[in-house]
């Protein structure tokens, strides 16, 4: 069994996260020890990293009440479970397209600078005049 802290060791929450995330019921079941203080088992660990996860893929406290429901539910709702999940992994692919652009963007723009640093190319500017050496 792991504490409140070893378990923030371990997955790299805030305590505070934690704390709330319980609170919250997004970690069901959560066992006392004889203090009364939180206690949690591997398959709560797994759990946690998964809360993490879903958190990093940009799922709020309300959808993650509704998938944790959801999987209370057990098998027979799955599909509605991959749905979600269909949503969120759309979401983070038009992300990382956005992303993607961006550092193409940098890549130009570096290469511009190179370029010109170098005296391949003459220098352009889209916000000042720069003028022409005769």
């Amino acid at each position: 069994m792991y504490s409140m802290k070893e378990v923030c060791d371990l997955t790299g929450m805030k305590y505070e996260t934690l704390k709330y995330y319980c609170n919250e019921g997004l970690v069901p079941n959560v066992k006392r020890n004889e203090n009364n203080y939180r206690v949690f088992d591997d398959r709560d660990v797994a759990w946690i990293n998964s809360l993490s996860c879903l958190k990093r893929c940009g799922m709020g406290i309300v959808e993650m009440k509704e998938y944790v429901a959801l999987c209370f539910k057990g098998e027979r709702s799955i599909p509605e479970r991959k749905q979600i999940l269909a949503k969120k992994k759309e979401l983070l692919e038009r992300k990382l397209r956005e992303v993607e652009n961006c550092i193409d963007y940098i890549d130009g723009k570096q290469q511009f600078y190179d370029d010109v640093l170098s005296g391949k190319i003459p220098y352009t500017s889209n916000l000042i005049d720069i003028p022409k050496e005769t």
